[in-house]
C-alpha cells in the first residue's frame, strides 16, 4: 500500500479555494484535508505544494489523437504524453481515424490500443453514419462517451445528412449525441461567392471565416437544437463559435441541450490570421473579436457546459496553402491549462470557472465514474500549477506532440504545471513524462 501526501496547496474544487491537502492511497483520493488538520496514516512521499494551485486533472472530451491510420501526425502514445504535460488526465477520442470508429470491431481496436498506448484515462466516440443506426441502438452506455455525429463536412462516409438517419440517431436515449455543427450547403455557397477571389484553386486563409461562415454554424445547429428539443435527446454541440448559436442556450428548460467551446476560439480571432496564417485554420472556423468576446460572457453565465481543445495535430507540410488547401485542425492540448489560466491572471475568468468547464463539468455531462473533483474514494486524478512564477515564452521546442509545434509559440506565461498524477502515479513533474504507467478506460454511469 503505497500513500503520498500533497500538503500547503491552494485546492480548488466545487467553487471553492481553501488552503490543506491530500493523502492518495494507491490510486485512490482517501483523505481531503483543510488546513491545520494532518493525515490519519503515515506516507511514503510527500510533497510541498506551497504557492501552487492543486486541482482535478482536467477532462478533455475533445481530442484526435489520430491512431489508428495518421500516426505520422500525432499518436495515442505521443500525444497522451502532451496530455499529461499539460495537466490532462482523461481524454476522449474522435472517431474520425483509419479506419473510422464507426463499427464495434474498429471501437475495440482503437481501446485496445488506448490501453497499450496511452499515459492517461481515456474513452472514445462511436460515430455515425447515415446507416450505422442499429449499431448506435446496441452500443454500451457505460464504455462509449458519445456518438459523434457530423452534420457538415467530413472524413469518409461520415457526414449524416440524411433526415430520417438524423432523426433516427436523435432518438437514441441512453447515451450523449455531440454534433458537428456547420451546414454544408452554405459552405458550398459562400466559396462560390469568393471564387473570384481564387489564385491556383485557394483562397487567402483570411477568407476562411467567411466560407465556415456564422450562417453556416447556426443553420447546423439550430436543426440540432430543434430536433434535440423534439425528441428530448442529450444533444452536446461541439465547439461553439458564433454569439449566434449561444442564443439557443437562454432557454434554461433545454438542460438537456449543452454546448463546448474550445481555447482557441478563446485565445485567437480572425484578426489573428495576418500574423498566424493557417497554423490556427480550424474548423469551424475562429470568428471575429465580438464572437470570442461573447464566448467568454456565456462561459461566466453558464450558458455554456465546457471547455475543451479539439487537439488535431497536422504536420506543418499540412498547414500550407490558404482557406481551401491548408488542413484544418491544430494541436493544443499540451498548453491548453496554461492558456486558460492566462485568461484567469487577465480577469477574463475566475480560476473556479476554469475548474469547473474543464473538470468538473466534463464529468457531470459524461456521468463519469468517480472523477473529475477532489473527493474522498474518487480516483487520484491531480494537478499541481503555480503562477507568479518568471514569465518565460512557450516555444517549438518545449512541444512533445508528434506534430512539433503549436498555435502557442511566442505565448509568454506565468504559469507552470508542477505534477500531473493519474489514478496516484506521477506521470509528469514539472520537467518530463514519466511514461512506465498506463491510463484507465473511463466508465460512465
Amino acid at each position: 500500500m503505497k500513500r503520498t501526501y500533497i500538503h500547503n496547496a491552494l485546492l480548488v474544487n466545487e467553487g471553492k479555494v481553501f488552503q490543506g491537502g491530500v493523502v492518495i492511497c494507491n490510486d485512490t483520493i482517501e483523505q481531503v484535508l483543510q488546513s491545520p488538520s494532518l493525515p490519519n496514516y503515515s506516507c511514503d512521499i510527500v510533497i510541498d505544494a506551497a504557492g501552487a494551485y492543486l486541482i482535478p486533472g482536467v477532462i478533455d472530451e475533445h481530442v484526435h489523437f489520430r491512431e489508428p491510420g495518421m500516426t505520422d501526425k500525432g499518436d495515442i502514445y505521443s500525444e497522451s504524453k502532451a496530455a499529461a504535460a499539460g495537466g490532462v488526465t482523461s481524454i476522449m477520442d474522435m472517431p474520425n481515424t483509419n479506419p473510422q470508429t464507426t463499427t464495434f470491431q474498429a471501437f475495440e481496436d482503437k481501446m485496445k490500443l488506448m490501453a497499450q498506448k496511452c499515459l492517461v484515462n481515456y474513452s472514445c466516440y462511436f460515430g455515425a453514419t447515415n446507416d450505422n443506426i442499429e449499431l448506435l441502438q446496441d452500443l454500451d452506455p457505460h464504455r462509449v462517451c458519445g456518438v459523434k455525429v457530423f452534420m457538415g463536412a467530413s472524413t469518409g462516409n461520415m457526414l449524416v445528412n440524411d433526415k430520417r438517419a438524423l432523426h433516427d440517431i436523435f432518438s437514441i436515449k441512453n447515451i450523449l449525441i455531440a454534433t458537428h455543427c456547420e451546414d454544408q450547403a452554405v459552405v458550398n455557397e459562400n466559396i462560390e461567392k469568393y471564387s473570384s477571389k481564387m489564385v491556383d484553386g485557394d483562397l487567402p486563409v483570411a477568407y476562411h471565416n467567411k466560407i465556415r461562415s456564422t450562417s453556416a454554424c447556426f443553420r447546423s445547429a439550430s436543426t440540432a437544437y430543434r430536433l434535440a428539443q423534439r425528441l428530448g435527446t442529450q444533444l452536446h454541440i461541439l465547439h461553439v463559435s458564433t454569439m449566434q448559436e449561444l442564443r439557443l442556450f437562454s432557454n434554461k428548460k433545454d438542460k438537456h441541450i449543452t454546448g463546448e467551446v474550445c481555447v482557441g476560439y478563446l485565445n485567437f480571432t480572425s484578426s489573428d490570421y495576418k500574423k498566424m496564417g493557417a497554423l490556427i485554420k480550424v474548423n469551424p472556423a475562429i470568428k471575429t473579436p465580438n464572437n470570442r468576446d461573447e464566448l467568454y460572457r456565456a462561459i461566466n453565465e453558464g450558458r455554456i457546459e465546457t471547455i475543451a481543445t479539439d487537439h488535431a495535430p497536422h504536420l506543418l507540410s499540412d498547414k500550407q496553402g490558404g482557406a481551401l488547401k491548408a488542413k484544418s485542425g491544430m494541436p493544443s492540448i499540451q498548453f491548453a491549462l496554461i492558456s486558460m489560466l492566462e485568461l484567469v491572471s487577465k480577469q477574463v475568468f475566475t480560476i473556479t470557472t476554469v475548474v469547473d468547464k474543464m473538470c468538473h463539468a466534463p464529468a457531470r455531462l459524461f456521468r463519469i465514474h468517480q472523477r473529475g473533483f477532489i473527493r474522498e474514494g474518487y480516483k487520484a486524478d491531480l494537478v499541481l500549477v503555480r503562477d507568479n512564477i518568471t514569465p518565460y515564452t512557450i516555444s517549438n521546442c518545449d512541444v512533445i506532440s508528434k506534430c512539433g509545434w503549436t498555435p502557442f509559440a511566442g505565448f509568454d506565461s506565468h504559469w507552470k504545471i508542477d505534477y500531473t498524477i493519474v489514478n496516484g502515479n506521477i506521470i509528469y513533474n514539472g520537467s518530463r513524462v514519466i511514461d512506465s504507467c498506463r491510463g484507465e478506460e473511463l466508465s460512465f454511469r
